[in-house]
């Protein structure tokens, strides 16, 4: 050990001398898994920002056995420090080493209940084993679930705001949306939970998995808040597995979703509480109350679309709230969310109701909509330039060579003469 950490210390300073490293860590890798209890006093020796390859086997090796409480509160202290101050060339050469070390760090934080002290390292660690923002690494999901754990939703958002082209593993973008979608509901930010919850339940798929069960009962759920109304089939790019089984793993959810489209407050309350139990065992009876509220909203949007002018009267007997005082609140808290436009005339209480008063010519609104077209072009290459390179890939057109003979010789038309098959 002490010759490995010798030759750490000598091959560390350029590229080259790196590169020679890491062969000699690759075949010393068995001997330090081995000698696993000894390790530790040889970390000291090495420096996290110089030496980082070689202190990351070593780390790797060492933090690679049970861990107890104790050891587990001294790794997270040495962890954090590494993914600090580690350069960033070095550990990409040994990216599944770091992945490792950085899902440990995980377990131990988890181990200690402090999920908190791991959400900045774990965000720092992705930033570094990242080719670009376009990349979701393995530890998104990771890094996710620390920041639901310890609630710090906002931290997340900087990652859930990058747009993903480059996946490593299915089962990383499958947990990357779903607890995305959760964080995305934790801050009532519901159009981007359906986005994500909605990437997962239309995601290509072999078999079924319990991600996109999961995110299909919140999905159903979401989509009720935010739109008050739920789709009964999936759309056509779903995988046909998830066509075909979802629905059936989600029952009570679909049935929610059918006694909410009908509008009847009373009923659908009546339908909750009789399957509060498989809701609450779900973790979603939150989410569910929150449906429930949102059917409030509802009505009075719908009395939007009738009615110039109503009495708070009416509009709590129409909406069944239970007292004037009651609609007001509603209808106060709708104006301040932007979900309607009315005013409220106090001395007879009487709600008038406005058309949206956005003429779409001001200059805030010309920036959002000059910043929303820009994103789309870039997002336009971008798929122009993915699908000509699938349009290149051996595998694709061996594929589509085997599938040729199932479709009209028309159906491939388009396909350049180049790429004849």
């Amino acid at each position: 050990m002490e010759g490995l950490v010798t030759q750490i210390q000598g091959l560390s300073g350029t590229a080259s001398d790196v590169l020679s490293l890491q062969n000699l860590l690759k075949q010393a890798d068995d001997s330090l898994h081995a000698e696993s209890t000894r390790l530790p006093l040889f970390l000291d020796q090495l420096d996290p920002s110089k030496h980082s390859l070689g202190y990351l086997y070593f780390l790797e090796a060492c933090t690679a056995g049970p861990v107890t409480q104790e050891l587990a509160s001294s790794y997270v202290l040495t962890i954090a420090r590494f993914i600090s101050s580690c350069v960033t060339e070095q550990i990409r050469l040994a990216p599944d080493k770091f992945i490792s070390v950085c899902k440990r760090f995980k377990d131990q934080v988890l181990l200690l209940e402090e999920p908190l002290r791991g959400v900045a390292p774990m965000l720092t660690a992705i930033r570094k084993l990242q080719s670009s923002s376009e990349h979701l690494t393995a530890l998104h999901p990771e890094f996710l679930l620390l920041c639901l754990l310890s609630k710090c939703y906002k931290t997340a958002l900087s990652i859930l705001e990058d747009d993903i082209f480059e996946v490593d593993q299915p089962r990383d973008l499958f947990l990357f949306c779903y607890y995305g979608g959760m964080i995305s509901i934790g801050q009532k930010q519901f159009r981007k939970a359906l986005e994500l919850l909605h990437n997962v339940v239309t995601a290509p798929m072999s078999t079924v998995n319990a991600i996109a069960v999961e995110a299909f009962k919140k999905y159903i759920l979401v989509s009720l808040i935010h739109h008050g109304q739920f789709p009964t089939n999936l759309p056509k790019y779903a995988s046909s597995v998830a066509q075909r089984n979802l629905k059936n793993l989600c029952q009570p959810y679909f049935e929610l979703a059918s006694s909410y489209s009908n509008g009847k407050i009373a009923d659908l309350e009546t339908y909750v509480e009789a399957n509060k139990d498989k809701f609450e065992s779900d973790n979603n009876l939150g989410l569910v109350k929150q449906a429930v509220s949102s059917m409030y909203k509802r009505n009075i949007q719908r009395l939007t679309q009738t009615y110039l002018t109503l009495s708070l009267q009416d509009i709590a007997n129409r909406v069944q709230l239970n007292s004037p005082k009651e609609a007001e609140m509603h209808v106060l808290q709708m104006i301040k969310d932007g979900e309607i436009y009315a005013t409220i005339n106090q001395k007879d209480g009487m709600v008038r109701f406005l058309e949206d008063p956005e003429q779409y010519k001001t200059c805030e609104m010309i920036e959002r909509i000059d910043s929303s077209i820009q994103r789309l072009m870039t997002v336009s290459k971008k798929l122009n330039v993915m699908d000509e390179l699938m349009s290149c890939d051996p595998l694709y057109l061996a594929k589509a060579g085997r599938e040729r003979q199932r479709f009209d010789f028309d159906d491939f038309d388009n396909v350049p003469q180049r790429y004849n098959i």
